[in-house]
């Protein structure tokens, strides 16, 4: 059964991001405006991102080793990208901001500088449950509850000391918020510090080491409107001055000789070779423009839409939504459910084929989380700065009519995968190559 949502005020895009007027083809035949529902994996630029890349191409050049007006230029806008980073999560005087690749790489360099064992739950992105390996990793399990959960972290930490603790800011799952200034108080009171993955929560809440008290933030360009290949971890110096370097090489060092390297403190220390530099911009401007934004008006804004979307799912019989914890209430803009009948990436692929939606499926990279939640796989609708009220309804009304039996098309797995059989749209000619479709 499905139900007719009340009128109520449109919701419309916050911010221009690259994308939004994409017209995609469906395999009936024509094509239709794309509704994404993928930002939880990579969120499209805003337009101040591509524009501040578009300033700064014209005079890209070598960073921190020319003395040529480009390269000038090029180290400022480098530099300039770290203090727009650390305005946006109000780092403490004490603590650098490190560029790297993305949070994957932001993690394995932090774990590569504890001093000692790292305490995780099991809920987390694998990204922030695997580097954790190398000096050792201890395990907590989720509970039925946050409250309870808690307690699991306050007794494996008392049981035996830790030297940090690394939580996930809101899961990639299902964006429940964790209570991170609660979290590093219990840290801190156990004697150990604290990381906080934050992928998916940096795109959506504003961050505040300072007044929370965390010691380091990881988080990536691509989730927060900057798809240009750079992360950042940022946190305290000590730790990241006193371990080996990330990776070998120059730019790292202060000097060398043949048999031995006098290696530069962070966050040159783990920066070696030539840096993305096209990257930082991005990322700074990104920083910069969210920090511009209202952050009470885009969280409401974000609620409502999540709500619409929640209300809808409801109201079909077989969609299931998953959670973690009885007791969340507090959650960015990711909504994950099941559809009872169908796997979920033919449920995927449907949405794509036919409606020209785009979402996310299978176990997200957090196996573990999935086979404690009972599930082989999910779908996950993300909304973002993009997301429209529209869209939610046609999300909502696309699985309304899966469910009674009205797609128009067949489905077929091959090699894991779902696709439409036969596929009629063409993908080749859109992939750019020598042609402008991706110009």
């Amino acid at each position: 059964m499905t139900a007719v949502l009340t009128a109520e005020c449109a919701l419309t895009p916050i911010a221009n991001v690259s994308g939004c007027d994409l017209q995609v083809p469906l395999v009936q035949g024509g094509t239709c405006t794309y509704a994404n529902f993928d930002y939880a994996a990579s969120a499209p630029a805003l337009a101040q991102v591509t524009d501040r890349v578009n300033t700064v191409l014209p005079f890209y050049a070598s960073v921190h080793r020319g003395a040529g007006y480009a390269s000038r230029l090029s180290t400022d806008c480098y530099e300039g990208a770290r203090e727009s980073v650390a305005r946006f999560v109000k780092a403490t005087d004490d603590q650098v901001v490190v560029f790297t690749r993305n949070t994957t790489d932001s993690l394995n360099l932090l774990a590569s500088c504890v001093p000692g064992d790292t305490v995780v739950l099991d809920l987390e992105h694998h990204a922030n449950l695997l580097p954790w390996n190398k000096n050792g990793r201890r395990v907590v399990p989720t509970a039925d509850t946050i409250e309870e959960t808690i307690r699991n972290l306050v007794a494996e930490l008392c049981s035996k000391p830790a030297a940090l603790l690394s939580v996930t800011g809101a899961s990639n799952v299902t964006g429940e918020v964790l209570p991170i200034a609660r979290l590093a108080r219990i840290a801190h009171q156990c004697g150990a510090r604290i990381c906080v993955d934050a992928a998916q929560l940096a795109p959506h809440r504003r961050i505040d080491l300072a007044a929370w008290d965390v010691d380091y933030i990881a988080f990536s360009g691509h989730k927060l409107y900057a798809p240009f290949g750079a992360g950042v971890l940022v946190g305290r110096r000590d730790w990241l001055d006193n371990a080996d370097p990330h990776l070998i090489g120059g730019g790292a060092v202060k000097a060398v000789t043949t048999t031995s390297a006098e290696w530069a403190p962070a966050p040159q220390r783990h920066e070696a070779g030539s840096p993305n530099v096209l990257g930082a911009a991005a990322l700074a401007a990104a920083c910069d423009a969210l920090c511009a934004l209202d952050n009470e008006v885009v969280r409401q804004r974000e609620e409502d839409l999540c709500a619409r979307l929640r209300t809808g799912l409801d109201c079909i019989d077989g969609v299931e939504q998953v959670k973690i914890w009885n007791d969340s209430d507090d959650c960015v803009g990711i909504v994950t459910f099941t559809v009872d009948g169908f796997e979920a990436g033919e449920v995927a692929a449907y949405l794509s084929a036919e409606h020209g939606i785009g979402v996310r499926d299978g176990r997200f990279c957090a196996h573990p989380l999935i086979a404690k939640l009972g599930r082989t796989a999910a779908v996950r609708a993300s909304v973002g700065l993009g997301t429209s009220s529209a869209d939610v309804d046609r999300l909502i009304a696309a699985l309304a009519q899966l469910v009674a039996g009205r797609r128009t098309w067949r489905y077929e797995k091959t090699g894991g995968h779902w696709n439409p059989s036969p596929e009629t749209r063409d993908f080749e000619s859109a992939r750019g190559n020598g042609s402008s479709a991706c110009v």
